[in-house]
């Protein structure tokens, strides 16, 4: 009975020298599968290079909400929104609109569902304090999940917050954000460890990893580009206090 590894990274948005630390330390440990839950692009200045990376080092990415809504956006958006936008290549835009929006796998016995923000859609927000019935809502089938067995695990990204709760028998997990974390300001992502494939009780594992990087190469990068709204993009990579919640 062989255990496998598996890293499951989410919210990269835009920042490439988070996720290469990330995946370097994916690396250092000998992890050959990598999930993504999305949310590659926005907020940070190279969505280009981030989905490419991706595209490249992730067996499996989800589409996240920004990944579907800012390949759509009009002329008339928001000045950010179009330097997002159009700092992706037109076979960008594609790939992200056609990635799925879940993903199933059946590890040491436990049917693990993993997602960007909720069974229902990746644009539906189910924050780390959440109610019984959006508890119960993360394990159902739904048109976006389709009608596999129900899980019994479910991974999520999109809030930027890590967090692990077991309910009857039931457990959801956040595996937080290498590229904007709102937790703490230290990128994050989550390892599995099991028996692939394996329907019967077997060894398991889920580990919250913290890789350190460089937030001020980063933020260089964004000033050099002209990204829009830096300021509060720094602060938020520096500090991890959401911008609407900064003082002005």
């Amino acid at each position: 009975m062989s255990l496998e590894r598996i890293a499951l990274i989410s919210d990269v948005h835009g920042n490439l020298t988070a996720l290469d630390a990330v995946l370097h330390d994916i690396a250092s440990r000998g992890i050959d599968q990598i999930i993504n839950l999305g949310d590659f692009v926005g907020k940070g200045p190279q969505g280009s290079a981030v989905v490419d990376r991706c595209n490249d080092a992730c067996d499996v990415n989800i589409r996240g909400n920004w990944d579907d809504f800012l390949p759509t956006i009009g002329d008339d958006a928001s000045s950010g929104m179009l330097w997002w936008r159009d700092e992706l290549r037109p076979d960008q835009h594609e790939w992200l609109r056609g990635l799925p929006l879940s993903h199933d796998l059946l590890l040491s016995g436990r049917h693990i569902r993993l997602f960007h923000a909720s069974a229902t859609s990746p644009h539906v927000r189910v924050r780390a304090r959440h109610t019984a019935e959006e508890f119960d809502g993360m394990f159902r089938n739904t048109p976006m999940t389709g009608d596999g067995t129900p899980p019994s695990m479910v991974g999520y990204g999109d809030i930027h917050e890590s967090f692990l709760q077991v309910n009857r028998g039931r457990t959801l997990f956040n595996v937080g954000s290498v590229g904007n974390p709102l937790d703490e300001p230290v990128p994050g992502y989550v390892i599995l460890e099991g028996v692939v494939g394996e329907p019967g009780p077997a060894p398991f594992g889920l580990q919250f990893v913290r890789v350190p990087y460089d937030a001020e190469a980063e933020i260089a990068v964004a000033a050099r580009l002209g990204m829009p709204e830096l300021a509060p993009y720094a602060t938020e990579l520096r500090t991890a206090v959401y911008r609407g919640l900064q003082t002005p």
